[in-house]
């Protein structure tokens, strides 16, 4: 299975119209990726909280739509990263899951909103729904950037048997060494692939790490990236984590559930 992860370098002076067709033609320029992966709210910005609202999608809106237009042009299933998503009169970070048809297999708004000083938490409401999806590679897993910091989440994942995680984020300074080691933590402690999108650039004068990677199911770190906009590419084998866990049983052998 072939990954490419868009670690996007962000700016506060592009438009949403402008970043999303540069969007368009990196992932024109991408070949033979069964996974295209993009970042938390890299079209507007996480900091720039002045747009969540006025600059919201829906699931059947533009963003959504152009990006399934793309998955069914490269034959590749698409993480479209997140947005904020108006729905029914509140507002989510939401990523989905597009199939090789540009179909929507499966969409997450994020459980665990930001607070720290972050408004992520005044302006948005929380997702309840743990998303687990069937592909053809596996069972796949969807999270956002701080749900990274509570492992309880991931577990129930690896429990209606995820075998690859995906999570986007918008990762700022200067908690680099958390990303790194929350990462593989949870790809260890789950058994499972896991897929780590980052933003690069700034919103709002914050910067961002990057710091993108693929980590496999023992916590190797497959392949990663420096805080600079890339493609980060990698190849990974889903079809290995069951014999994994069959073999070396952590997730068998818990006591306390």
């Amino acid at each position: 299975m072939k990954i490419a992860i868009i670690q996007l370098g962000i700016n506060d002076e592009e438009t949403k119209e402008q970043r999303l067709l540069r969007v368009e033609g990196i992932i024109d320029k991408l070949k033979g990726s069964d996974l295209i992966i993009l970042p938390e709210l890299w079209n507007i910005g996480f900091f720039s909280y002045e747009r969540y609202h006025t600059e919201s999608e829906t699931l059947d809106g533009e963003l959504v739509s152009r990006l399934s237009a793309k998955a069914r042009k490269k034959n590749s299933y698409i993480f479209t990263g997140s947005f904020v998503e108006e729905r029914n009169g509140k507002f989510y970070n939401t990523c989905v899951l597009l199939d090789r048809r540009g179909q929507i297999i499966g969409d997450y708004s994020k459980i665990h909103l930001f607070g720290y000083g972050s408004k992520e938490r005044e302006l948005l409401s929380a997702g309840e729904k743990i998303e687990v999806i069937d592909t053809e590679f596996g069972k796949v897993g969807l999270s956002i950037c701080y749900d990274l910091r509570f492992p309880e989440l991931y577990r129930r994942m690896a429990d209606k048997g995820a075998e690859i995680i995906i999570s986007c984020a918008a990762w700022p300074y200067p908690r680099v060494e958390n990303w790194d080691v929350l990462n593989k933590a949870r790809a260890i402690e789950n058994q499972c692939y896991y897929l780590a999108s980052g933003c690069a650039g700034t919103s709002k004068g914050k910067a961002f790490i990057g710091r993108s990677m693929v980590v496999d199911p023992w916590g190797t770190v497959v392949t990663s990236a420096s805080e600079r906009e890339t493609i980060l590419k990698a190849e990974i084998y889903p079809e290995n984590v069951p014999k994994i866990r069959e073999e070396f049983t952590p997730l068998k052998d818990r006591i306390l559930k």
